[in-house]
């Protein structure tokens, strides 16, 4: 379905059981809310998912640029105000590990946790951002699809259907809105949270080379959070493992956002 907010029409995405709590799902750059889909069936079953396509992204209007890691933070919280939503949990992979860390500064009454999946405090290099957008507005998307996909995935998963997968998504992401995030990323700086309340968990692939572990570390170390290295994955592993990317994330959820109990 599609939500309109003051000026941005979005594509979201929600299921699960009516009255149960809600968990926000966000995407990676150059993907979509289809990279969740290996972890739909595990979480729905007690949790009412949201998932959306950000700016120009997947189904959703890209808008104009430039705009910041908060107008991200800030679609997020529109949307689930137009959808009734008040309090909820939030997952996000890289880029929406940054927007969810925001979205725990903008409204720490409305996060009851977090979990940050191969993302940090700041990227490592700003500069190659702002590059990297210029190239995307130069020249498209399509000269850099191996190159990135090689950096999301293992050696040994680039030849899946999956990785297939996912190189459809970053090819049907749209320039502006690749250029924009990246954009957003040279300009993010969460070194100094604002809350450290909300109970947070950190995933990381043990062969991400785009996040390592020590950026991950002083992230769980800033937020307060606990940390687990998720075992042959890179920096996206929902679709390279996807049961035991839902496992963790479960066994931290039943902590901090308890369900009704369904059957299996």
């Amino acid at each position: 379905m599609f939500v309109k907010t003051d000026d941005l029409t979005f594509h979201v995405d929600l299921q699960g059981p009516d009255g149960a709590p809600t968990l926000v799902l966000l995407h990676s750059l150059g993907t979509s809310l289809h990279l969740w889909d290996p972890q739909l069936a595990a979480l729905k079953r007690r949790y009412r998912l949201l998932r959306l396509d950000m700016r120009g992204h997947g189904l959703s209007e890209a808008g104009s640029s430039p705009f910041s890691l908060d107008d991200l933070a800030h679609d997020v919280l529109k949307i689930t105000g137009k959808l009734g939503i008040g309090d909820f949990s939030v997952a996000g992979v890289s880029i929406g590990g940054m927007i969810a860390q925001r979205l725990a500064d903008l409204a720490p009454d409305r996060l009851l946790s977090m979990i940050l999946v191969d993302t940090s405090l700041i990227t490592a290099s700003p500069q190659a951002w702002i590059e990297r957008a210029r190239e995307v507005r130069e020249r498209g998307l399509d000269h850099m699809v191996e190159g990135i996909v090689s950096r999301w995935v293992t050696p040994a998963f680039l030849d899946t259907v999956e990785a297939d997968g996912l190189r459809q998504m970053l090819r049907r992401t749209s320039i502006e809105g690749f250029a924009g995030c990246a954009e957003a990323l040279a300009g993010a700086d969460l070194r100094q949270p604002e809350n450290t309340r909300v109970p947070t968990l950190v995933l990381v692939g043990d062969t991400d080379v785009s996040t390592p572990l020590a950026a991950c570390r002083e992230l769980a170390e800033a937020r307060r959070g606990r940390l687990i290295q998720l075992s042959s994955a890179a920096h996206i592993p929902n679709f390279e493992q996807p049961r035991v990317l839902a496992a963790a994330m479960e066994d931290f959820l039943v902590e901090y956002m308890p369900a009704p109990q369904v059957a299996a």
